[in-house]
């Protein structure tokens, strides 16, 4: 059990068992995209958001961030540079000092002082219609390091998720706890392969769950009639149904 362990302690707990290891297999069966990322990939990307956000937008504890964004590699570093920045996401998207907008959501856009819009294109490619005021994360993020050196040591006391339902919020130590016993309720074994389904998963589901056992998770958008059984087999995966 993790006691008094923070989001980016769990993740580097996690990497470094072995870098080079799978962390997220993700398809887009609408485009036919499979990509694949090593937790060392995965690390690279969350240090790149986190030092755009500290350094680019001069952000960190204390300030807050929505993110409206599916279940995607690219929304797994963003919510981890949050959380190393001790940029807290925020539930409900407004009254916030930064947005994350995933292209499908453009029309739904997040008010913000600054917007960062999400390519989910296969290969990362860069935006080429994004609406006045929104600005290209992957063309911004790919100027920052690959490594973040945090000026401050987060406790797991850190805000995490503000802004729930009822105006509740959630802290770093919380949600790492919180990944332990979904693990525990789905029964996801330490360091198992899962694979999951949909275009609303959550990401304690889909991210701080196979994080908290150190394991990895194939995720799969636009799947309806896809085989899912067949290529939880073919990737070595365990699927696994949330409700």
């Amino acid at each position: 059990m993790m006691v008094g362990v923070n989001i980016p302690e769990m993740f580097a707990a996690a990497t470094g068992r072995d870098a080079a290891r799978p962390f997220i297999t993700y398809y887009d069966d609408a485009t036919g995209e499979r990509v694949e990322l090593s937790y060392l990939t995965v690390a690279n990307w969350t240090n790149k958001t986190a030092n755009l956000l500290v350094d680019g937008s001069g952000l960190g504890p204390g300030s807050t961030a929505a993110v409206a964004m599916p279940a995607h590699w690219l929304a797994a570093a963003v919510l981890l540079g949050c959380w190393s920045s001790g940029v807290a996401v925020a539930h409900e998207e407004s009254d916030v000092d930064v947005a994350f907008v995933g292209s499908d959501r453009f029309g739904d856009t997040p008010k913000a002082p600054e917007v960062y819009g999400v390519s989910l294109k296969p290969m990362a490619f860069r935006l080429d219609d994004a609406p006045a005021g929104i600005i290209d994360f992957l063309t911004e993020v790919r100027n920052f390091g690959d490594h973040f050196a945090a000026s401050n040591v987060l406790g797991d006391d850190e805000p995490a998720l503000v802004a729930l339902p009822g105006g509740g919020s959630r802290t770093q130590g919380e949600l790492v706890a919180a990944g332990l016993r979904r693990a525990g309720e789905l029964g996801v074994a330490e360091g198992a392969r899962i694979l999951l389904a949909g275009d609303r998963l959550r990401p304690l589901d889909w991210l701080l769950t196979p994080l908290a056992v150190g394991g990895s998770v194939v995720l799969c958008r636009n799947s309806d009639g896809v085989d899912l059984d067949a290529r939880a087999a073919s990737e070595k995966a365990v699927r696994v149904t949330v409700g």
